[in-house]
């Protein structure tokens, strides 16, 4: 699975970088099973392939935090596959170019009994455009020039410049109850949403299990706490172990589970169905901090024109390589259509080396380059409980010695990520993906402050052209403009190459049991268990 942001697996700004069972990633066939065989009750229970720490939809990164969300929290407006937004929290909108207004459904409660109201919907927009708050969404979908007032049952949100993408923005921030506002610290370990369930238990490093509220009225498409079909629970089980995740899906003791590796050929032959998104599992992030050699712009070329892109995808995806077209890549895959602006060269062994001599590291005994005689010696990251990623590292590994490059391999767990990325930021390249759905989602890891500042851009790229265009994108006339100009963008970020998107896959999501709508993760209100 994707190991991105949204890298994060780390506590701090890892937004989207996690590996995540839940969180689905690619998929070919339908889990539209007949409602004749819908059974209500029971409990749904889904792997997730580490721990998701803290639970707070405020400032979780991770993918698996971020997939555990929906569970607890609504949005004003829920986004269908074609990226459609239809009614959630609000019934009803109307859009300026620098205004949007929802109008709330009647009788929307939270978790603790308290009314859910406008003026608190207005207190989660202030409370994310607060940069002291340093929440998830702040700096991209919601900005410190916005400000949100409520009046009865509406809340206005403006800004004070143009947003072509103000509905998908701040429609889809998951709203907190009012008590969760006043007590931040507490959402870490128990959930204050107006979401179909409740967290009930938390063990760290085991499970996770929410319950269905009883009281539910207003989900999107009619859902309520009665709709045939739905669990009495929902339990997140840890499973570090792919094939372990398949066999308990396959044995009935897991009902959803993702599948990127060598087991995935199994579970389709057992017939079990599957849904999902694309997956960049062969993205490669750089370090890009003074003292380390990915730094020069150079040494970053060198190392990707040392590479046969379809070699290293096939074995990166398990044979299931698609070439990437975009680095949006999680619905609603906006600014998608219409790209790329960008296109990557093929291998060219001369000019990695040709490279690698103007960046001063130059050929000693044996081959191998060196800089003031210290050797080059690049320290790569892959996802330890990603199967498919260590053979593909060892061939990078391989085809990287061929032009002088000495490649350190480290596999990581959720801590080393955290501690390398995070905090010794003790690292060079790897299989580190970004999964967002949005460019503007995507500018947090490259527009926005440094990790050590307190931000997400935990490469340290400093891009100013990509940054320019991005700034213009985000105050465009409107949403064909902006689109255009942030695929301009990305091609800076990939020009540049402060990312390379080497390979992606569909990483399927399989079901066993039960069926529900996946988007970028499982739609909660969709899960209907099998009789």
């Amino acid at each position: 699975m994707t190991r991105r942001p949204f890298r994060a697996s780390a506590a701090v700004a890892m937004a989207s970088v996690a590996a995540v069972t839940i969180s689905a990633c690619g998929g070919n066939t339908t889990t539209n099973d007949d409602p004749a065989n819908f059974v209500s009750g029971g409990t749904f229970n889904i792997a997730l392939n580490e721990d998701p720490g803290s639970l707070s939809p405020l400032t979780g990164v991770s993918l698996v935090q971020r997939g555990l969300v929906p569970y607890a929290y609504d949005s004003l407006v829920a986004l269908d596959k074609d990226g459609e937004a239809k009614p959630l929290l609000a019934a009803s909108w109307k859009a300026t170019p620098t205004s949007i207004t929802y109008t709330l459904k009647d009788g929307v409660t939270c978790s603790d009994g308290s009314a859910f109201s406008a003026e608190t919907a207005a207190n989660n927009i202030k409370f994310q455009a607060n940069a002291k708050n340093g929440t998830f969404w702040h700096g991209s979908t919601i900005t410190a020039d916005m400000t949100a007032t409520s009046s009865g049952n509406t809340v206005t949100i403006t800004s004070k410049t143009n947003n072509p993408f103000l509905l998908t923005s701040t429609g889809t921030i998951e709203m907190v109850c009012q008590a969760g506002l006043d007590k931040p610290d507490s959402l870490k370990n128990a959930t204050n949403g107006t979401g179909l369930f409740k967290l009930t238990s938390a063990k760290g490093g085991s499970e996770y299990t929410y319950t269905k509220r009883t009281d539910y009225k207003w989900g999107p498409d009619g859902v309520t706490s009665d709709t045939k079909g739905l669990p009495d629970k929902v339990v997140g089980k840890v499973v570090t172990s792919e094939s372990t995740s398949a066999n308990l899906l396959l044995s009935g003791d897991l009902n959803a589970v993702t599948i990127a590796g060598p087991d995935r050929d199994r579970v389709e032959a057992a017939g079990k169905k599957s849904q999902g998104v694309p997956n960049p599992l062969g993205e490669m992030l750089f370090n890009e901090r003074a003292n380390r050699p990915t730094a020069d712009e150079r040494v970053r070329k060198a190392l990707t024109l040392g590479l046969d892109r379809k070699s290293v995808g096939e074995l990166v995806t398990n044979g299931h390589y698609v070439e990437m077209k975009s680095l949006v890549v999680q619905s609603p895959e906006l600014c998608v259509d219409g790209g790329p602006k960008w296109t990557l060269p093929p291998a060219d062994a001369a000019k990695a080396g040709q490279l690698l001599d103007e960046a001063g590291y130059t050929k000693g005994a044996g081959g191998m380059r060196a800089k003031g005689g210290k050797p080059l010696v690049i320290r790569f990251l892959y996802d330890a409980g990603t199967p498919s990623h260590a053979a593909a590292a060892e061939e990078v590994q391989e085809q990287w010695k061929k032009i002088g490059v000495e490649t350190k391999l480290v596999a990581e767990d959720p801590n080393g990520w955290s501690t390398d990325l995070y905090q010794t930021y003790d690292w060079d390249t790897g299989f580190i993906q970004l999964a967002p759905g949005t460019p503007v989602v995507l500018s947090l890891f490259f527009l926005g402050a440094t990790s050590e500042k307190g931000g997400y851009n935990f490469m340290n790229v400093q891009n100013e052209k990509y940054n320019g265009i991005a700034r213009q994108a985000m105050t465009a006339a409107d949403p064909d403009t902006a689109c255009g100009l942030w695929q301009n963008a990305e091609k800076e970020l990939i020009d540049r190459v402060d990312v390379y998107p080497l390979a992606q896959t569909e990483s399927p999501i399989f079901f066993s049991g039960a069926t529900a709508d996946v988007l970028w993760t499982i739609r909660p209100s969709s899960i209907r268990m099998l009789g």
